[in-house]
């Protein structure tokens, strides 16, 4: 347990940026999961539109720092290649 002040306000801190930081990663993986299902069912346009917002979530964690930045860019980059394959290749 915290001893001085300044440690209680560090943790108080931690907590505070944890839950953001919870809140944040789970949008992202609500996102990428809202894509993975469309282009699962065959939906090109409705893949691409849930791809602008799921590459919008995936950059604002990864500016934010939540997510590490290679990290992000390579979740954007498998995503954007998952919608951009032919609808039968991804039923497989």
């Amino acid at each position: 347990m915290a001893n001085t002040a300044s440690s209680e306000k560090r943790n108080r801190q931690t907590q505070k940026r944890r839950a953001r930081n919870v809140q944040v990663r789970t949008g992202v993986k609500s996102a990428v999961k809202k894509v993975r299902e469309l282009v699962a069912k065959g939906d090109a346009a409705g893949a691409k539109e849930a791809l602008k917002a799921a590459e919008k979530a995936i950059g604002k964690a990864a500016s934010k720092g939540v997510v590490h930045k290679n990290a992000a860019s390579r979740k954007i980059s498998r995503l954007a290649r998952s919608v951009a394959k032919p609808a039968p290749a991804a039923a497989q």
